[in-house]
């Protein structure tokens, strides 16, 4: 089991000390980044590849809350860990994993912190090749009824919070069904695994818009963005011929 990629970012350098030799105490987590702003943090994320970021609230430039919307965008799970209770409700609704509150308590972070490890590790679930035919149909429940889809006409499927969002032509349908799952039942059709967080058919990609992380987003020919990480954007340009 290879161990957490953990960035800290908070203002204050006692409270950087202090996760970071909590975190110190564990085998399974790695710390490869400390930052005192918002800004540099994202700067960090932008570059090296983390897995969860700790991050404050209240910081100089960007705050948590903010920073954790672009952290999503990246694929990285996001711990909160401030003083102030009121921001929980704004946290939850942006995806953030956990809401610590300090001073941050060695059981309260390790709970966190395994919450943060389940999902990572759902995101890098081995997918299981079928040992049958692919189905031609692909069942989504929607709405207490179940809809048959033509998989080969899934444009992308993007996990959004704790649901998947899935484009089948003109139609966005959202399903409780996992991104592994989708992922195993879709690969035949040609659905790429391009994101922590995202699947994407090539066949609708109309166009690649470059991002300072080297990775993309993907434009498709409904309009939708779908981001592609750094390391799979790599496995991209050599399919591509870049």
């Amino acid at each position: 089991m290879s161990p957490l990629r953990v960035l800290i970012a908070d203002d204050e350098e006692m409270a950087r000390r202090r996760l970071r030799r909590l975190l110190a105490e564990r085998d399974d987590v790695v710390v490869v980044a400390e930052c005192a702003s918002g800004d540099a943090a994202l700067s960090v994320l932008e570059t090296l590849d983390v897995d969860v970021a700790v991050l404050d609230v209240q910081m100089p430039g960007l705050s948590g809350l903010d920073l954790s919307q672009s952290a999503a965008e990246l694929g990285v799970e996001v711990i909160l860990a401030t003083a102030h209770r009121e921001h929980a409700l704004a946290a939850y609704e942006r995806g953030v994993i956990d809401y610590v509150l300090k001073p941050v308590e060695p059981d309260r972070l390790a709970v966190a912190i395994d919450r943060a490890r389940t999902r990572v590790a759902k995101q890098h679930e081995t997918i299981v090749t079928p040992t049958t035919a692919p189905l031609d149909r692909l069942a989504i429940p929607v709405n207490g009824d179940v809809r048959l889809f033509d998989p080969a006409r899934v444009v992308f499927a993007m996990l959004v919070d704790a649901l998947v969002r899935l484009r089948v032509d003109d139609d966005l349908v959202w399903t409780e069904l996992s991104l592994q799952t989708l992922e195993a039942r879709l690969a035949p059709y040609g659905l790429l695994r391009v994101h922590r967080r995202a699947l994407l058919n090539l066949a609708y990609v109309d166009r690649l818009r470059p991002l300072s992380t080297g990775g993309y987003v993907a434009m498709t020919r409904h309009g939708d963005e779908v981001p592609v990480s750094r390391q799979e954007a790599r496995r991209l340009r050599q399919r591509l011929g870049l």
